[in-house]
């Protein structure tokens, strides 16, 4: 595996969900912008920014795999709530300068996307 990526996966399970697809890419675009930010915000906002995208994808992979309906909306709202954290973070590193325009543009884009999927995903459930 040295080009990085999984070799031999099949996409069962979450990976078959769009909502899963998108807001791993989210991630990947979270660490690729967070690359850029000065070493001594290495505790700091890029640890938060990179935590808070990592938690939406594990709290949707955490509630696809719960049998109640309840449990399941429970996470998703947990992966809702990290998607509004990312969205002031990265806000944040824009106005710090921390960040390029290209790279908050794609993160505040993907992060919208991943937010409506989120909702509409969050409403078949409950139906």
């Amino acid at each position: 595996m040295t080009s990085g990526k999984r070799q031999g996966m099949n996409d069962t399970g979450y990976r078959k969900l769009i909502l899963y697809q998108k807001a791993h890419k989210l991630v990947l675009a979270v660490y690729t912008a967070t690359k850029k930010f000065p070493r001594d915000e290495l505790f700091g906002l890029t640890s938060q920014m990179r935590r808070s995208a990592v938690s939406v994808v594990a709290n949707i992979i955490e509630g696809y795999g719960r049998r109640t309906v309840n449990d399941k909306l429970q996470f998703h709202y947990i992966a809702r709530g990290s998607l509004n954290e990312l969205e002031y973070y990265i806000d944040l590193s824009l106005d710090l300068g921390y960040c390029s325009t290209t790279d908050h543009q794609t993160v505040s884009q993907l992060r919208d996307e991943v937010g409506k999927l989120l909702y509409r995903f969050m409403q078949s459930i409950a139906k």
